[in-house]
């Protein structure tokens, strides 16, 4: 049985697609998977009342992702049927996809008595992830691949961080499904219209990043709070955020949370918010859920 875990990002969505640094946390949920002997190859996601063959013309995605695998594995090898359970939303800023990746392979891997690194199970599932996300960060599949929490920038080694104190947050999905695909592919053509302004955003995210990082290693939550509330407004700027996670964070903050601000590509999907206790998390849930499609307090960095 092969693991991929979900993600957050905390501070530097968009900017770490075009170069700059982004730091993210592993989850506990994500997706497992096995992989058995069959007369022919094929991929089972349960949760979503679907099985797909391998194909590169496949109408579904997973069809296409799964050819571009499994192509990769040298050698003569006995057909696998892979069955998935997903334990995270899709569409929704958490990492399905690459974690639904990392857990495919890492089930043929294991099917095939294959070895291969954190870091290489990473970098084998970024042909996965092209094939929904077009220009993928690689962010996702690092974290999927890997957990805890660190700072990631395009091209370079992962930088782990130690947090002082536990990283507690509230998660909400909006209900709102979102393309990462398309976000990104918009925040381009924002970027290609007028670069100095976007390169400016950009630089801003980079340099909270840099200061969320200090926060986590000291333990600071309070200035960690408002650094996301900060990284929140400047994502509002590239027009990625929507009427119902602005009322979500907001709701989030005047329930005692430190501070609030969506994760992943924006244009929907889900909010992370930052509190001091489970206490304090279990009633920011509360206050969301007239709000949101489902809420709950995890801990970064698994």
């Amino acid at each position: 049985m092969a693991f991929g875990r979900g993600k957050v990002i905390l501070f530097g969505e968009h900017g770490v697609v075009h170069g700059r640094p982004a730091l993210a946390a592993g989850l506990a949920r994500g997706v497992t998977a096995t992989a058995i002997a069959a007369d022919a190859d094929a991929l089972v996601v349960e949760a979503w009342d679907l099985e797909v063959s391998p194909s590169p013309e496949a109408e579904q995605p997973l069809g296409r992702a799964l050819w571009e695998v499994l192509r990769r594995f040298d050698g003569e090898r006995a057909p696998l049927r892979v069955t998935a359970e997903v334990a995270l939303p899709a569409g929704a800023g958490l990492g399905c996809s690459a974690a639904l990746g990392v857990a495919v392979i890492g089930a043929v891997d294991e099917a095939l008595g294959a070895k291969r690194s954190p870091e290489a199970l990473a970098e084998a599932c970024l042909v996965w992830e092209r094939v929904f996300h077009g220009n993928p960060s690689g962010v996702d599949s690092a974290m999927a691949a890997m957990g805890g929490v660190a700072v990631f920038r395009r091209g370079e080694t992962l930088v782990p961080i130690v947090p002082r104190t536990p990283i507690r947050l509230v998660i909400a999905d909006s209900g709102e499904t979102s393309s990462t695909m398309s976000m990104v592919a918009e925040v381009a053509r924002q970027h290609e219209r007028a670069p100095a302004r976007i390169d400016a955003v950009f630089d801003g995210m980079a340099a909270i990043v840099q200061n969320g990082r200090l926060a986590v290693e000291t333990g600071d939550l309070r200035s960690l709070g408002q650094l996301m509330t900060l990284n929140q407004t400047l994502l509002n700027t590239l027009m990625i955020s929507t009427a119902k996670l602005e009322e979500m964070c907001s709701a989030a903050r005047e329930a005692g949370a430190l501070g609030a601000k969506l994760t992943g590509a924006g244009g929907g999907g889900c909010m992370i918010a930052l509190v001091d206790t489970v206490a304090r998390g279990e009633a920011v849930c509360a206050a969301l859920s007239p709000l949101c499609q489902s809420a709950f307090v995890a801990e970064a960095g698994a």
